[in-house]
Formats: C-alpha cells, structure tokens, sequence
C-alpha cells in the first residue's frame, strides 16, 4: 500500500512566553489525502489518519521572519512520504498572523525555545511516538529559522542594540537551553547577525546548507560566518545556488499571494524556485538519510 501525508494539529504552550504555539506534525500514513487549508495555503494531506507502521526520524522546521510554517509545505510533505515526522511550529510572536515579537530579544529566546516544546510535544503524542525514533532530531531552519537552528543545538546568541531599542546597550546573551536531541541541521540562507567569535564552536554536528547566490538578506558573508564558526567545518557539505535569492527554498506562493510588492512570492529575474526543488528535496532527504 503506498504512504499518503498524515496530519496532525495541535497547539502546544509556551508557560516562558505564556503563549501558545500552533503545531502541525505531517507524518507517513495510510489514508485518503484530501485538500485541506491552512490560512492561505494548501496541501493534501490524510488530516489525523493512522500512522504507517514503522519508526521514523524527527525533522522539526523553523520558518522565517513574520513568516509561516506552510511556506515550507511541499518539503514537509516530501520528507513525510520519504519517512520522516516533520514538525511544523509557528513561532508565536514572529509569524504573519502575529509578528509582535519581531525585534525583540524576547523573540530570540522564544524562538529556539519553541523547537524543544515542538520535540516534547510529539514524543508525549499518544498516537505519534511509538512512530518517532528517540535516537535524534534533525532541525531544518531559514533565515531567522536559520539562527533558532543554530541556537537550539549550542549556539551562543547576544541580543544587541537593535533588539534592546537602545543605541547605548551592549550585547546580552540569550537565555537559550541547547537540546542534546538535535543531531543534524539544515541551513537554508541562515541569518547569523546574533552569533560572535567564539559564539558557534559549541555547534559541532553535521549540517546541510544551502544559499542563494542573490540573497540580499543573508548574503554569503553568513553562510562564512558558520563555516568558520563551528566546532568542525568538515561536517558542513555547503552549496550556493546559481542565481537564487532568498526566498529560492520556499514553496511557491498560491496566485492572490504573488505580487511584485510581497517579496517572498518573487524571485530574482531569470530564476524560478519551482526548477531547484527537485534537487533540492533529493538532497535534504538524502543528507537526512545519512546523518539520523
């Protein structure tokens, strides 16, 4: 019987930040697909069937600035039906729906905070964890998603005067407990601007990362930063993509949200994110493969 897309939503609270943070968890199932809506976005999926027998790896996603977990929804399904659990939280405070947080060192705390909340909350799902392995979470992290990646594995985050709306406060470091359960991370144009020298070396794990060649976000200098940064270097495989921005790794936008005024919808001239995902789904599944 071939796997369809489970899906399962929940919300999980955040007693730190008091909130709570809206969890969707897709997984390998056996039951009808249906398409289903999540605010603007669309997906078929097998909402609250059945898990497929077996053990699966954890993927946990971490979406952008104001942004939104269903960006990301043809990777998440394609990583489902590869025979992954991919959580997808929204990070209350910084999403579209509620961008309050957004500059704040509040949100840089919540943020990695949240990815250890998504892992409790699905090996305490009575229905999902005897399918989740309990030998290690991989956490895939874009732009800011990037920086709760790389703080929740050991990163040492500083807030500064930006995020302290202060031109006279110095760096403070981030109250972020690291979760020995990540073992591997994908880097996806990730925004480091919250790490200094010394802050990476304790990330010392395997890690994918993709950049886009035109990102004017995150541009190169970031992905550097890691690659100098981390404990060893020779576990980053790094690939920089010909004329992408950076945007290039989310999905594509539905029609009334692509616009030339909703940056995220577009792509540099000449490129079409569409073309890459092929590619890139292969690579993220095969590196995951490897490294859970």
């Amino acid at each position: 019987m071939n796997l369809s897309c489970g899906c399962r939503l929940s919300n999980v609270h955040d007693a730190v930040q008091d909130a709570e943070i809206p969890l969707a968890v897709l997984y390998p199932a056996h039951g009808a697909e249906h398409t289903e809506h999540f605010g603007p976005y669309s997906l078929d999926v097998a909402k609250d069937a059945a898990p497929a027998a077996g053990v699966y790896p954890l993927v946990v996603i971490s979406h952008g600035h104001s942004g939104t977990p269903w960006a990301y929804r043809q990777l998440a399904k394609h990583l489902a039906l590869a025979g992954f659990v991919v959580a997808l939280p929204a990070h209350t405070g910084n999403t579209r729906t509620d961008n309050s947080l957004a500059g704040t060192a509040a949100n840089l705390a919540n943020r990695p905070r949240h990815i250890t909340l998504s892992i409790d909350a699905v090996l305490a799902d009575a229905v999902l964890a005897p399918h989740v392995t309990r030998h290690g979470v991989a956490v895939i992290g874009h732009s800011i998603g990037g920086y709760t990646a790389l703080a929740a594995a050991g990163g040492i985050a500083w807030s500064g005067p930006y995020e302290r709306k202060s031109e006279h406060a110095g760096p403070e470091p981030v109250p972020v407990t690291p979760d020995p359960r990540i073992r591997t991370l994908v880097l996806l144009n990730p925004a480091t601007f919250w790490f200094i020298a010394g802050s990476l070396r304790p990330v010392n794990l395997p890690i994918l990362m993709r950049t886009g060649e035109k990102d004017e976000i995150t541009p190169i200098e970031h992905a550097h930063k890691i690659i100098e940064g981390v404990g060893d270097p020779s576990l980053i495989e790094h690939k920089d993509i010909p004329g992408a921005g950076h945007f290039a790794f989310m999905s594509k936008f539905p029609p009334e949200m692509t616009r030339p005024n909703f940056k995220p919808s577009q792509d540099p001239e000449g490129f079409d994110r569409e073309t890459i995902q092929p590619e890139f789904f292969a690579d993220v599944t095969a590196f995951l493969k490897r490294t859970l």
